[in-house]
């Protein structure tokens, strides 16, 4: 594997793999990456991706550049092609961290590019390493990935990160999701056609209430504001899924919370303190697979 572009590519046996690297850093001190560098290329804005990315680097050794608005700080305001920016940034890195707000854009940067493109999130896309990690939190809060019942909750048709947890957990066995969405903002069909094939269970509904208190996880979004091409559009959507202590105490007391963050309103404050809410370790476990997946990618 030299590019990481979308979740697809991992088969279980590699996603072992990476989550064996991860399990072994708070073990391992060395820094395999001195020297190395990495190219934060963001054409869309990010705190965590980024800042998660290149912590990782610099905890194994190397060194980081990076550029937060490319779209209006690099050659691209002067018109310069993305395939010609990453044909240049390529020769000065090691390993190109890409985000972007066109979906496919990571599939044109690896066509060019001499080093490893690692795709963090394209358009409405995908956002592969975000399922890793999520996938990584499941493992480590549940025990398990075979059987997990999941709903996602929120603008699944635009939302890359739900998307592209949903394709690695296809991967596994007896796994059951639940899509909760208006009407208007369900799962895309490339996603019900790969769950199809792999012969996976799942249901599209508009409301949690039939399932709140038999899921092991609720992967909750928020409802994107920057993919609505009217502020009229997104108020139709804003509010409509909002988990407050009612919610959350409906739900197992194993179950799990998870959110890919920024929230907005779709998680009340108060839901912070249970047990059930882990969106703010899934982090904690990004930083953890982040540098795994580099180790696996580079080493």
């Amino acid at each position: 594997m030299k590019h990481v572009l979308e979740s697809q590519q991992f088969d279980s046996k590699t996603i072992q793999k990476i989550f064996a690297i991860a399990n072994a850093l708070g073990r391992d001190r060395s820094l395999p990456f001195k020297g190395k560098i990495m190219a934060t290329l963001f054409y869309e804005p990010s705190t965590r991706t980024r800042f998660s990315f290149e912590s990782a680097m610099i905890k194994l050794g190397g060194n980081v550049i990076s550029t937060e608005n490319a779209g209006a700080f690099s050659s691209a305001a002067k018109g310069e092609t993305l395939e010609d920016t990453i044909r240049v940034v390529s020769q000065y890195a090691d390993v190109i961290v890409l985000r972007h707000y066109e979906k496919g854009v990571s599939e044109r940067a690896a066509a060019v590019s001499s080093v490893p493109i690692i795709n963090a999130g394209d358009g409405t896309g995908q956002h592969p390493t975000q399922a890793l990690l999520d996938l990584y939190t499941i493992k480590k809060e549940l025990g398990k990935t075979e059987g997990i019942r999941i709903a996602f909750v929120g603008d699944l048709k635009n939302g890359r990160t739900a998307r592209s947890l949903a394709y690695l957990l296809g991967k596994y066995k007896h796994s059951q999701m639940f899509f909760i969405s208006p009407a208007q903002l369900r799962i895309g069909e490339d996603i019900k056609a790969y769950l199809d094939h792999h012969a996976i269970l799942y249901q599209e509904l508009r409301s949690w209430d039939s399932v709140l208190g038999s899921i092991d996880v609720l992967y909750q979004t928020r409802i994107q504001k920057e993919r609505f091409k009217t502020m009229r559009e997104y108020n139709k959507y804003e509010g409509r899924y909002v988990i407050g202590l009612q919610e959350a105490k409906a739900m197992k007391k194993n179950a799990i919370i998870m959110h890919p963050l920024p929230r907005i309103d779709e998680i009340s404050p108060e839901v912070d303190a249970l047990p059930q809410a882990v969106y703010f370790k899934q982090a904690k476990y990004g930083l953890l697979v982040r540098m795994a997946l580099l180790k696996f990618l580079l080493s």
